[in-house]
């Protein structure tokens, strides 16, 4: 069983969409696995989105504000235009292939997969609650905040859901992200998870770049997906 399996990463995300647009035809998709922004994209792939339509959604400036400023008692981001966005995407997707995201529920920071099958609107905000910047989302009594906390590209969870193989595609590849996945325990895949790792080639910019949307910025990342995906596409295969 193939996964596609897409990263945490902000507004850095975007470059997953010109990564996949490249690799989307080079290998059969059995199961989709997200990480907090990774999730999103995940969920619209999984639903049929095209690669056109997802840019267009990225390029929307309401995508940029679901990024808004107001201060509460466990960060800084307002939850209601993210709670917004989730509704949105859960309302004009519906997964065609299998499909799962990460959260972490607080305050035990325990991870979870959420698949298809059991989702509403909220586990789609929650994967993407950065903790201390959105307040968490409460389900069925409990707080869950963004899966990418404790493991920034969920290859653990597409290898419990029985893949063998994994294209994964993964923004955070600097080492202070994976300096930050060692200190918060994040879980690794075993040996037995073939993994095709496809990453940014060049910097994507600085972490002011990830959180302020700017349409300029995201054109760039997606042409550079593109780019980056060319360079490894014919070790590809279905």
């Amino acid at each position: 069983m193939t996964a596609l399996v897409l990263s945490a990463g902000g507004l850095w995300a975007a470059w997953e969409v010109g990564a996949w647009s490249v690799l989307r035809e080079r290998f059969r998709t059995d199961l989709i696995v997200g990480a907090s922004a990774g999730g999103w994209n995940g969920w619209a792939i999984a639903g049929g989105c095209t690669p056109g339509e997802l840019a267009r959604l990225w390029l929307d400036p309401s995508t940029g504000g679901v990024m808004r400023f107001g201060l509460h008692a466990t960060g800084f981001l307002r939850g209601e235009p993210l709670h917004a966005k989730a509704r949105e995407l859960f309302e004009r997707f519906s997964p065609r292939v299998p499909f799962a995201l990460t959260t972490v529920e607080i305050p035990w920071l325990k991870r979870h997969i959420v698949r298809d099958g059991e989702m509403n609107w909220r586990h789609l905000a929650a994967c993407c609650a950065v903790p201390l910047a959105f307040p968490a989302v409460e389900i069925a009594g409990r707080r869950y905040v963004d899966g990418g906390l404790r493991g920034a590209l969920p290859l653990w969870a597409a290898e419990e859901l029985g893949a063998t193989r994994a294209i994964a595609l993964n923004v955070l590849n600097t080492p202070g992200f994976r300096l930050l996945h060692r200190v918060m325990g994040g879980k690794r895949a075993g040996a037995s998870l073939e993994v095709v790792r496809i990453e940014p080639l060049r910097r994507l910019g600085g972490l002011r770049d990830a959180v302020c949307w700017h349409a300029g910025n995201i054109e760039r990342w997606i042409a550079q997906g593109e780019e980056d995906a060319k360079c490894i596409a014919s070790s590809i295969t279905m």
